[in-house]
């Protein structure tokens, strides 16, 4: 045994970079466990139970997960482990949800796990009469709390109770444009179909939305789209017309703007989420039409208070999709139990290896504070600090650095604070997209920015989700939110769409040395190392 993994009595793991077999360690590891720390020569895996049972529903079996422990491992792997693993992976699915001709049933395997569940105080007001000894009834209402109670106490239940059909919808793919679905693509799309909910993880610029479409044309039923915001609503209407034979008039936009109900509706979070008199304005929506899908587009994005609204979805087929699982709010049970559990998951490397995303190289480039910078930055608070660090003027010099260096590449440069942008679009003259920039504005700059009229475009967060622009090749990331791993997958997705004429892509972030800024990179260094990327430090004196 010579492997490049050490596995550890307390779950985590140990994983050599330098080690010849670390690339493929990596890549069977990330299917069950977590990536916690990446410094330069060890990086540190946790073994969690949320990463087996999503493991578990996507196909994966606990004996093949010790397998791959084994046969990377550099010593015997601890038996408290391995056994832990098959112990906590055969937890899934022994509590099913089903329903017979008079409402749902919850069926333990055994009778010990039955009383366990019906004398939990979370769980005992959901349960209804006794219908044997390992059944009870328990209330259509209660679907999704039951099964987050459930998660909470590990016993993680499978849902066979089945979906509403919803109101038809006779649609297909378009096959006139010229177009298939990818191998994958049409992978992702079986597995969530056979079993009506779940989550499929894709790198950005992978294709999601085709998916998403892809799902739709399936179910062939009326169809409620959830994205991030109206020019994400208005790229998925696009595409849908793109790509089925839906007309205009099939295909609606509920959103600030516009409040259109259709057999495919497409809205907003900020809507659905919108308040007047303290209750949810919009709530109607969700019982406009016979809903037989749900799709959540950017679900680790999804809104706190749609997690409420989605436990009472059930009877709904429900389609999750993402870059990334991570949840800096640690919702990601949440997500596992009210959307669904992954089922399937596509490592970013290994689609850019097929050629649908770009290659990236991932740079940090850090500026040194000025003195009089350091002496504010020392005796601020910590927030205080994280913003002094993160707009540092002597990024400035960077920035035009960078965009000098890359003449011929279309470029986004991507800050956190608004008058940060604003700066940096005097400076250099460039033209700039922030939540204050009206839909329109926004999709004629962007329709510019791909056509090549603006080559140097300052954005906000608002350009972190669902934007769709192939040919920026190089981002430059100026500030962020406090080392978010969900955001730092949003902005490398930007320049990850592949190239007309095959270049790489480069991600730039530009961090003040020494300061919470630099500490906070770190977090978001995880991220990038759990895909397969590289990651260079440079001084912004080697430019």
């Amino acid at each position: 045994m010579n492997g490049p993994l050490i596995v550890q009595s307390d779950k985590t793991v140990l994983l050599e970079v330098a080690h010849p077999d670390a690339r493929d360690a990596r890549h069977e590891l990330a299917v069950f466990a977590e990536l916690e720390r990446a410094p330069e020569h060890m990086h540190t895996y946790r073994i969690t139970r949320l990463g087996l049972w999503n493991a578990r529903a996507a196909g994966h079996t606990g004996e093949e997960m010790v397998a791959t422990l084994e046969k990377y491992s550099k010593f015997p792997i601890p038996t408290s482990v391995a056994t832990d693993i098959v112990d906590t992976v055969a937890r899934y699915g022994r509590v099913r949800i089903e329903r017979d001709s008079e409402g749902l049933l919850l069926t333990a395997e055994t009778a010990a796990i039955l009383v366990e569940i019906v004398r939990n105080k979370r769980i005992a007001e959901f349960i209804g009469e006794r219908v044997s000894e390992l059944t009870v009834r328990i209330g259509a209402w209660a679907r999704g709390t039951i099964k987050q109670e459930l998660l909470n106490i590990g016993w993680p239940a499978e849902d066979f109770a089945g979906f509403t059909t919803g109101q038809p919808l006779e649609l297909a793919l378009d096959a006139q444009s010229g177009w298939v679905m990818r191998d994958y693509q049409q992978q992702a799309v079986d597995l969530f179909s056979a079993s009506g909910a779940g989550v499929v993880v894709l790198p950005c610029g992978a294709g999601k939305t085709v998916v998403g479409i892809g799902a739709l044309a399936k179910a062939q039923t009326s169809t409620l789209i959830l994205v991030t915001n109206s020019v994400s609503a208005r790229q998925w209407r696009d595409e849908i017309l793109a790509r089925t034979t839906l007309t205009e008039d099939e295909v609606g936009e509920y959103s600030g703007e516009r409040k259109e109900i259709k057999p495919v509706t497409i809205a907003t979070y900020n809507i659905l989420t919108a308040k007047r008199g303290g209750v949810l304005a919009h709530l109607p929506l969700l019982d406009a039409l016979d809903w037989g899908l749900v799709i959540y587009d950017e679900v680790h994005l999804l809104p706190a208070p749609v997690f409420k609204l989605t436990a009472d979805l059930q009877a709904r087929r429900r389609l999750g999709l993402t870059a990334t699982l991570v949840r800096e709010d640690g919702k990601e049970g949440d997500v596992f139990s009210l959307i669904g559990p992954k089922r399937f998951d596509a490592p970013w490397k290994d689609i850019e290896a097929q050629g649908f995303i770009a290659p990236a190289r991932c740079v940090e480039v850090r500026v040194t504070l000025e003195p009089d910078e350091r002496m504010d930055y020392s005796v601020s608070d910590d927030r205080s600090k994280f913003r002094i660090a993160a707009t540092s003027p002597a990024k400035l010099a960077v920035i035009h650095k960078l965009i000098a260096q890359h003449p011929d590449d279309q470029i986004l440069v991507i800050a956190q604070y608004l008058d940060q942008i604003d700066e940096v679009a005097l400076s250099l003259d460039l033209p700039t997209i922030t939540g204050a920039t009206p839909v329109d504005e926004r999709e004629t700059l962007y329709q510019q920015f791909r056509e090549g009229t603006i080559r140097v475009l300052v954005v906000s967060k608002v350009a972190n989700f669902s934007i769709d622009l192939p040919e920026a090749s190089v981002a430059i990331q100026i500030s962020g939110s406090f080392g978010s791993r969900q955001e730092e997958a949003q902005r490398l997705g930007r320049i990850l769409r592949p190239k007309s004429d095959a270049r790489s892509a480069v991600f730039y972030t530009v961090v003040a040395r020494d300061t919470v800024e630099q500490d906070f990179a770190q977090n978001r260094q995880r991220f990038l190392t759990e895909q397969g990327y590289g990651y260079e430090i440079v001084d912004a004196g080697e430019l």
